[in-house]
């Protein structure tokens, strides 16, 4: 593989390339946003009061990193306990137990990419209605435990392979997510579409997911690769995932050679560094940011049933997605310069402005997104005065839950983004 893409599918180029635009940001060289960086503390006060709020002062321990599985707790279900149990009467082993939650967050989070303002799931079972990444989770859940992912042949219903997955289409999904025209989601064709194009790429890698193109075969792929203590190491999961995925993703995104390089888009103020003009692709900021949402998500089902530990977590970024970006907005951290605001509410013609998933207004913000995440861990450790919390804690119990909280308080008709983008149900 070229080498400049093969950095590009890295994780060490999301944070490097995104800390490069936050010193142009210092500098005041931004495109789109002004940077006002004395509002990074009223933004770390707020997101800190919420962390102190739901686990200070001795319960910081935990907090659990941001992942799938607490989305399947909504509404204080114990829908994964019950269904662990279930597995338990079935005389599932541990191993057999993993597997199939492999399967479940696999689908699970690649149909979670922003369901729009207005979506919403009914839970018949608990009577919640649930929306956004929950509903979605939720839902999904349910197509699970109804075997559409297993396919119509399969002997066990709650399980998933690449060829049922692969005969996904829009009816199935939007049966299963309620989709109808008085409970529109964004993107229903699109999510089916990464659905049939993951389960081709299942099946083309049988020597990972063997030759049902089972996700849940990951789980002996990684073991047979542990280390002699038994160590799983996160950049042989991000390998996987981004051979995986990245043959998946929408063809019109960025390609080099040929050869697409996933959530990673052109940017005009990384052309804008000294001597970049000699350097191929020096302009191209990735994000890989759905695929970073399932490695941290795939995880965490490792630890809690295998009892197995990680090492190289810490390449892993902030999720420069809209409640993380959001939140560096509606702290006035982030602020759109007057001409990129007007492009944006002339592209919307509504009251907040909106853009393109690669136009430069919105590669831009996300970038800043992954380096100001960095910056706010530091100073969260900062002041929690020797408590550590890793960044995807900080994402969980702090940005995310601020990005939300903000937005809900703002905009309680909607609760959306300050910035909104004409998702694909791929992207955000």
């Amino acid at each position: 593989m070229d080498p400049q893409i093969e950095e590009l599918l890295g994780l060490e180029a999301v944070r490097t390339r995104a800390h490069a635009v936050l010193k142009l940001a210092e500098e005041g060289r931004l495109n789109h946003f002004n940077y006002h960086p004395e509002r990074m503390e009223d933004a770390t006060d707020y997101v800190l009061k919420l962390i102190q709020r739901d686990f200070g002062p001795d319960k910081y321990h935990l907090i659990p990193p941001h992942g799938r599985w607490q989305h399947f707790e909504v509404g204080g279900v114990p829908r994964i306990t019950t269904l662990l149990a279930q597995w338990d009467e079935e005389k599932c082993d541990t191993t057999e137990k993993t597997r199939r939650l492999i399967d479940l967050f696999f689908v699970s989070v690649l149909l979670d990419a922003g369901a729009g303002d207005f979506w919403k799931f009914n839970e018949s079972q608990s009577g919640l209605t649930l929306n956004r990444s929950e509903g979605i989770a939720v839902a999904a859940l349910h197509m699970f435990l109804n075997g559409d992912f297993a396919g119509k042949d399969s002997s066990v219903k709650h399980t998933a392979n690449g060829d049922a997955l692969r005969n996904i289409n829009v009816d199935i999904l939007s049966r299963g997510l309620q989709v109808d025209d008085a409970n529109p989601m964004i993107g229903v064709a699109a999510r089916a579409d990464i659905l049939r194009k993951l389960g081709e790429s299942l099946v083309n890698l049988k020597d990972i997911f063997g030759p049902t193109g089972r996700p849940g075969n990951l789980v002996d792929y990684l073991i047979a690769k542990s280390n002699d203590n038994g160590k799983l190491d996160y950049k042989d999961l991000w390998n996987v995932l981004q051979r995986l995925l990245v043959p998946i993703w929408p063809s019109d995104r960025t390609h080099i050679n040929g050869q697409p390089i996933g959530d990673a888009w052109p940017l005009r103020a990384l052309s804008q560094q000294p001597g970049s003009e000699s350097k191929p692709y020096s302009n191209i900021q990735p994000f890989h940011k759905l695929t970073q949402w399932l490695a941290y998500s795939l995880m965490v089902p490792f630890s809690r049933l295998l009892s197995v530990s990680w090492s190289n977590t810490e390449l892993g970024t902030g999720l420069p997605e809209y409640r993380n970006g959001g939140m560096l907005v509606d702290m006035g951290v982030l602020e759109l310069k007057p001409e990129s605001l007007q492009r944006g509410l002339s592209l919307s013609g509504g009251s907040l402005p909106s853009f393109g998933a690669g136009d430069d207004e919105i590669v831009e913000w996300r970038a800043m997104t992954v380096a100001l995440l960095d910056v706010l861990h530091t100073k969260i450790l900062a002041r929690l005065d020797g408590v550590q919390l890793s960044l995807p804690q900080v994402l969980e119990a702090g940005s995310w839950k601020a990005g939300r909280e903000l937005a809900a308080a703002k905009r309680p008709e909607t609760k959306c983004s300050p910035i909104l983008n004409f998702g694909d149900g791929t992207l955000f």
